[in-house]
């Protein structure tokens, strides 16, 4: 910022300027552009300050300036300033910095329809093939949801750079399109684009939300030849894109090949092992955190009670809990409540949970009363679970996991009318519970299934497949836990219906496809129920083949009959 490094010195420089009349844009003076810049744009500057060297520019029509404000307000904590400006501001004529600048404030302030203006006007303005603008577009689009427009503007773009390779792959990512991302990503490669950095994190978050292993170890290949190695946001992606791949071995390898390990790089291995059950292991790791002198933070907090949590051990996660404050000068966030009730319940505290939550000083929220209400259905104590109910229904829900929780209640004491009642007001709110799937990868291609599925083109030979699994299992005394399918059906319809859930057509298809030996890893994206973990626990014995499982909340090692999770999830 030509030298400027504090308010103090720029306020010299600007008085300095006044007196020489240098203070009004006109002279072109290459210490009132770099005053100006440092004012705005500096995180030493003022923002306010840069907003009142403008007012007094006489040629704003200088493109620049306006540009350099526009830019500041898209990235302060009031992004809606910049279209303020663009809107109120006759001065410059916008160009192809202008536009990107403003797609950017309109992402950050969620104003979906001015930006679609804004890419109107670009298009007028004759900026409809630029690079730099459709980048910004490609981005807009992916943050409201919308990656199909996102797509259809990089499918038309004439040319391409690796920001908009990355920036397409990542909106997949972010809209639950993973194995979109990773198809492009390879894409990508096809046509000669070297990732960058940017590129590199996106497609191993595309990886750990896809389950795609095999393609993660490919990415994992580049960043050791392409000196990715030192890049600590790289190397938390790797760990956690190994972690959720159920390949632990793999992110402790990353770990382990890590030199210089910051915060982030130390947590992401301790959640990696808490969710996989190795517990004791992630507390020692975060003793041997705590013996350097990293600062550890609130996401380390949740991995460690995480830990506590997934191990049982509530007096020591108790005792960590309530250290916080005087020991790591940090408060308790909501999550870190949410770890603690978590923790209680699952130990069958339904009591100190629910006083936990009526006495925190956080407004507690519907997830904290949705596991107090999971753990009452474990535990068996329905009186509590309908009473709690009262307490999610007076907050405005906006997702359907409530309501649906609401409806299982009902449907375990039988009452069916309430229920009915509970799905009326999901279809007035346009809420849908979300389908249920699984993932598998095959050969490094990634197969998804649904409860029911006979989409996949061998559909056929998995169900073959699936019928011979549950025949051997009933010889080893399996029996469906009809129970868990909360309908008014017939035992036999519920049994079919339990039989065809996705994480089980998932197992089947592995039996079938994977090589003889291979650990079978199945991706999740709700909780899974209990009668499908004691079906695969009967099959990693009765096949003997170990499962790995990520549901939505834990991980689930299955071998010889037997979970990591120790039954309790």
């Amino acid at each position: 910022m030509g030298g400027i490094n504090s308010m103090s010195q720029a306020m010299q420089l600007h008085a300095r300027l006044v007196k020489l009349g240098e203070d009004d844009g006109s002279s072109h003076s290459p210490d009132f552009s770099n005053l100006f810049t440092f004012t705005a744009l500096s995180a030493a500057g003022d923002l306010n300050y840069a907003a009142r060297i403008f007012r007094t520019i006489r040629t704003a029509s200088n493109s620049y300036y306006c540009n350099t404000m526009i830019r500041a307000y898209a990235d302060s904590p009031d992004p809606t300033r910049a279209l303020t400006l663009f809107l109120t501001s006759s001065a410059a004529r916008p160009d192809h910095f202008t536009y990107p600048f403003l797609l950017k404030a309109c992402s950050k302030s969620r104003h979906t329809r001015f930006g679609k203006q804004v890419h109107g006007l670009a298009l007028k303005s004759g900026l409809g093939s630029n690079v730099y603008v459709n980048n910004a577009l490609i981005h807009f689009y992916s943050v409201p949801g919308e990656p199909c427009h996102a797509f259809k503007v990089f499918d038309k773009m004439p040319e391409r750079d690796v920001v908009s390779w990355t920036s397409i792959i990542d909106g997949f990512v972010d809209n639950g399109r993973p194995v979109e991302s990773i198809t492009l990503f390879t894409q990508m490669m096809g046509n000669g684009f070297d990732p960058n950095e940017a590129t590199v994190v996106s497609v191993l978050r595309a990886c750990a939300d896809a389950g795609a292993l095999t393609t993660g170890q490919k990415v994992h290949s580049f960043v050791k030849k392409n000196c990715f190695s030192s890049k600590a946001n790289v190397i938390t992606a790797l760990i956690d894109m190994y972690a959720k791949c159920g390949c632990i071995d793999g992110a402790l390898q990353a770990f382990d090949e890590t030199l210089d390990k910051d915060v982030h790089i130390w947590t992401s291995i301790i959640a990696a092992l808490a969710s996989h059950g190795l517990c004791t292991k992630a507390i020692e790791f975060f003793a041997n955190m705590t013996k350097t002198d990293i600062r550890i933070n609130e996401r380390t907090v949740t991995a460690v009670l995480s830990a506590y949590r997934n191990a049982g051990l509530v007096s020591e996660g108790f005792l960590f809990f309530t250290s916080l404050d005087k020991k790591y000068k940090l408060k308790p966030t909501i999550q870190h409540y949410g770890c603690i009730v978590d923790m209680l319940v699952r130990s069958g505290l339904l009591n100190d949970a629910e006083d936990i939550i009526r006495t925190m000083p956080i407004e507690p929220d519907a997830v904290m009363w949705r596991t107090l209400i999971w753990g009452c259905k474990i535990h068996g104590d329905a009186e509590r679970s309908e009473r709690i109910v009262q307490e999610l229904l007076k907050m405005e829900i906006s997702e359907a996991g409530s309501y649906v929780l609401l409806g299982n209640v009902y449907a375990e004491t039988g009452k069916w009318k309430e229920k009915a009642k509970t799905r009326e007001l999901m279809a007035q709110r346009k809420l849908t519970k979300p389908p249920a799937w699984s993932r598998i990868e095959i050969e490094g291609q990634v197969h998804e299934f649904t409860a029911g599925d006979s989409r996949h083109e061998e559909a056929e030979i998995i169900y073959r497949k699936l019928n011979e699994m549950e025949e051997r299992l009933r010889r080893e005394g399996y029996e469906p836990n009809v129970s868990e399918v909360l309908l008014e059906i017939d035992d036999g319809e519920k049994a079919s219906q339990l039989l065809h859930h996705s994480e089980k057509l998932a197992v089947a298809f592995g039996l079938v496809k994977a090589s003889k030996g291979s650990v079978i890893r199945i991706v999740k994206n709700l909780r899974s129920c209990d009668d499908c973990h004691s079906f695969l626990k009967l099959v990693s014995k009765v096949f003997q083949r170990d499962i790995v499982v990520r549901d939505r909340v834990h991980f689930h090692h299955f071998k010889d009959g037997n979970c990591s999770c120790g039954d309790r999830w």
